[in-house]
């Protein structure tokens, strides 16, 4: 490093971090536990346990005589669930899912700005978008249900009958670029907007409107089909769960038990928008972990500063304001082409896999093929990330269930309740990061497998063309330890 520019590069890394916002996600509550400890041992065990699940699997997994996995076993008819159904229990969860969001609402408007003191931040970051995501990886797609806005949608349709059908065809060639586009800027606000209680409620009912509208423009089933990202994102999860639940009409719907994870073959992507949606699961996760590490910052506060600084001026006090809005923009454009560059290379394996595999399918078809298998990994990318938010920021819901506005309520006697923060160990939440990450890519290695199996006639094909994807298992594994490894920014 150049002896002159350490002094500027010291400079503006202090400024950077007095006006950086926290992202409102995982970290308005606080750090990440990314422990900076040497990780190259866990890159090779993680590596080696890839391989030798790849060579266990190809061996004992050899046949595919049927195109579907078992059907499991049906629980709708179950006593228990049948007194579920008598007793109404779903339209009840509707009627409070509603409710929570019209609290949230309010609570943002009206209720303390402090975002720890305020019900809307822990209960819409914390409890829904973390808490329903994993309780829907375990027990099916309960948004389907939940979902205020589909409830909202229903009731309006009750008064207005012609509401729900809506007034456009939805065209074939749109896909899921809506949910996409939705979903990018939802990351967006989660990693940038300095999002407050105020902000939220404002998001919040904004959303709601543009749900309203959509359903009356394209209908009830195209909307929360395609362009709802939330009910996309979900339903994705969904299908890794041991419980498949698919509602038929509000009050019913198919329930049953299956095996962990054999939901991702019953099904396969059918378009290449989905097939970025998966991805951006996965590159939006990675990206939250890497853009708040000492590393990423310096790339744009040292390296890029000096291309930059012909442009603009030397003196790094003067320029910082400047270099503020061009930091947005360079982690803003990082974050929309990640996904893009996700799929370079995951089309380069998959191409990879079909010459190695000598297919004539068409690389478009392989590449849809295997977009499920892909899955587990976002998920448990997902949970090494953000689960230890779940574990401290959690558990405060119960007191501010209590005074949701923040002002010194008690309403149901639990304000004093699990106020003093839970602090994991750190080693026991890096083992635990490194494990679910290996599991994560061992079941996708399991399902990629299975998948070729499918597609390919000869066992030695299927063979052949997971070699290419093994490889990519590994590139994406040891890529996730080692941003889980790197040191973050002081005050991320």
């Amino acid at each position: 490093m150049d002896r002159h520019r350490l002094p500027c590069w010291r400079s503006l890394a202090a400024l950077a971090l007095m006006g950086a916002p926290s992202a409102a996600f995982a970290h308005s509550f606080g750090q990440v536990y990314n422990l900076p400890v040497p990780v190259w041992l866990y890159l090779y065990g993680a590596a080696a346990a890839l391989i030798l699940s790849f060579v266990v699997v190809g061996y004992f997994a050899t046949e595919s005589d049927n195109e579907h996995p078992a059907h499991g076993i049906e629980l709708g008819e179950s006593l228990g669930v049948r007194l579920l159904r008598r007793i109404r229990l779903t339209g009840l969860l509707r009627i409070v899912a509603v409710l929570m969001l019209v609290l949230c609402i309010v609570s943002g408007l009206f209720g303390t700005r402090n975002a720890y003191g305020n019900f809307n931040m822990t209960f819409f970051w914390v409890v829904f978008i973390l808490g329903l995501g994993y309780f829907t990886a375990i027990c099916g797609d309960s948004y389907a249900v939940l979902s205020p806005w589909r409830t909202l949608a229903d009731l309006i349709g009750r008064f207005w009958g012609s509401y729900a059908r809506g007034r456009l065809r939805y065209p074939p060639w749109l896909g899921y670029w809506p949910a996409l586009l939705l979903y990018m800027g939802f990351v967006w606000i989660e990693l940038f907007g300095n999002t407050r209680p105020y902000s939220l409620s404002v998001i919040l009912a904004v959303y709601t409107v543009l749900n309203l509208i959509g359903v009356w423009l394209l209908g009830k089933t195209a909307w929360f089909r395609y362009c709802e990202f939330l009910a996309v994102y979900f339903r994705l999860l969904a299908k890794a769960a041991p419980i498949e639940y698919r509602p038929r009409e509000p009050g019913s719907g198919r329930l049953r038990l299956r095996w962990p994870f054999s939901g991702l073959l019953e099904e396969r992507a059918d378009s290449i928008s989905l097939l970025l949606f998966v991805l951006f699961m996965l590159s939006s996760t990675a990206f939250d972990g890497l853009h708040e590490t000492v590393i990423w910052m310096r790339w744009f506060w040292l390296d890029i500063y000096k291309s930059l600084t012909p442009w603009i001026s030397p003196n790094p006090f003067l320029a910082y304001p400047t270099l503020r809005k061009l930091y947005l923009g360079y982690q803003t454009t990082a974050l929309v082409l990640s996904p893009f560059l996700y799929l370079m290379v995951y089309l380069l394996f998959v191409w990879l896999a079909k010459h190695a595999a000598r297919s004539t399918l068409p690389l478009r078809v392989l590449a849809l093929r295997f977009t499920y298998s892909l899955i587990p990994i976002a998920l448990v990318y997902n949970i090494t990330h953000y689960y230890t938010l779940l574990l401290t920021q959690g558990p405060k819901i119960i007191s501010l269930a209590s005074d949701p506005l923040g002002r010194r309520w008690d309403l149901f006697g639990t304000a004093g309740w699990f106020r003093a923060p839970f602090i994991p160990d750190m080693g026991t939440v890096w083992n635990v990061q490194v494990g679910l990450i290996v599991l994560g890519h061992m079941v996708s290695v399991y399902l990629a497998h299975v998948e070729a199996l499918r597609l390919f006639p000869k066992r030695s094909q299927a063979i052949a063309s997971q070699l290419p994807m093994l490889l990519l298992m590994v590139l994406f594994t040891t890529a996730g330890l080692w941003i889980l490894s790197q040191p973050i920014k002081p005050g991320a």
